[in-house]
């Protein structure tokens, strides 16, 4: 069975659903799934640069009720990151990048199968050390930690080399109706949405088995 993992590397629920999708494979490991992450990008609009972390933050959720829903989720992440083996730290984070080639590192990562170690490089680097993933070098040194050719890396983050690809993708999905991430698209045929517990979404791995994938 196949299974399209919607995300985006700055979405801290995308990080927590990544752990809990681990639990959840190694409570179906009798079954056979091929894994692959699709881009997203929660704010597309966003400058190539980035921008001041605190500053977007304070603009998107500005307002007391926003304010509030924020530290709810912020609170709930902090919360059932550690029961996973993640720390959050969105204290130390200073930029909010634009994750336009974070997403084409995920894509040639892919074709290592590397995606995993990248993923979790990614996240990693942003949530727990506060790092500019949308800033060249750091991205470089990721791929390199995760196993990708520094070299070769950094030659192609000097080109556009799929940036079109990325956008048409995350597009495809946006029409399929994706608003959100993360997002399990299960044989082509059904969707779960949010970080769900391992225990759901093994049971959706098991419900997809029983169903015949959805041909392009």
């Amino acid at each position: 069975m196949t299974v399209d993992i919607v995300s985006d590397l700055v979405c801290p629920w995308c990080w927590l659903g990544k752990r809990y999708w681990d639990e959840a494979r190694k409570l179906t490991s009798d079954i056979e799934v091929d894994t692959t992450w699709r881009p997203f990008q929660l704010d597309p609009t966003l400058a190539r640069e980035g921008r001041p972390y605190k500053d977007y933050m304070r603009e998107k959720f500005s307002g007391a009720e926003a304010s509030g829903r924020w530290k709810a989720m912020r609170d709930h992440l902090e919360q059932a990151g550690p029961a996973v083996g993640i720390d959050f730290r969105f204290d130390d984070i200073a930029m909010r990048p634009n994750t336009l080639n974070a997403h084409r590192l995920m894509r040639w990562a892919g074709g290592q199968d590397r995606t995993d170690a990248m993923a979790e490089a990614l996240f990693s680097a942003f949530f727990k050390a506060g790092r500019d993933i949308g800033d060249t070098d750091t991205l470089i040194e990721l791929a390199a930690d995760a196993g990708l050719e520094r070299d070769v890396t950094a030659d192609l983050l000097a080109t556009d080399r799929d940036e079109k690809a990325v956008w048409e993708e995350e597009l495809f999905y946006r029409k399929l109706g994706v608003s959100g991430v993360p997002t399990y698209i299960f044989n082509g045929r059904f969707a779960v949405s949010g970080a769900q517990e391992p225990a759901v979404l093994a049971d959706a791995i098991r419900q997809a088995v029983k169903e015949p994938a959805e041909t392009e």
